[in-house]
């Protein structure tokens, strides 16, 4: 069965960087897409970042690019996100989740693409 966990959300300030973990166990081949969800309160859940594991393409919303950073340790079998500059608007409930395929580009911000969620880490953003 194919399992995610999140981890790493947290109270940070603004301007202050925080990075989130996602585990993913139970791929047997680099076929699939790991996607970065946020969801804040009264908000349609928002993608935000993605990454195809067979070629290490990643993906970035506008509202995080040149801020945030997807990276994964295949040894660990880890998708990280490293998120810099935080702001109030940053504040929601982080989500990994992952498709059994290598999704395209204008697919991969899409959480109606993903098949597999894991629980949400919550990132608040406040001084």
């Amino acid at each position: 069965d194919v399992q995610l966990q999140a981890s790493g959300g947290g109270l940070v300030q603004p301007g202050g960087s925080l990075r989130l973990s996602c585990e993913v166990s139970g791929f047997s081949s680099s076929d699939y897409t790991i996607g970065w969800f946020r969801q804040a309160p009264g908000k349609e859940r928002e993608g935000i970042s993605g990454i195809r594991m067979r070629d290490h393409n990643t993906f970035y919303a506008r509202s995080v690019k040149g801020r945030f950073t997807i990276s994964t340790d295949n040894a660990k079998k880890t998708v990280y996100v490293q998120m810099s500059s935080l702001n109030a608007e940053d504040t929601a409930e982080y989500y990994c989740a992952a498709a059994p395929r290598n999704l395209i580009a204008s697919s991969i911000l899409r959480p109606s693409e993903y098949a597999y969620w894991g629980r949400g880490t919550l990132v608040t953003v406040s001084s």
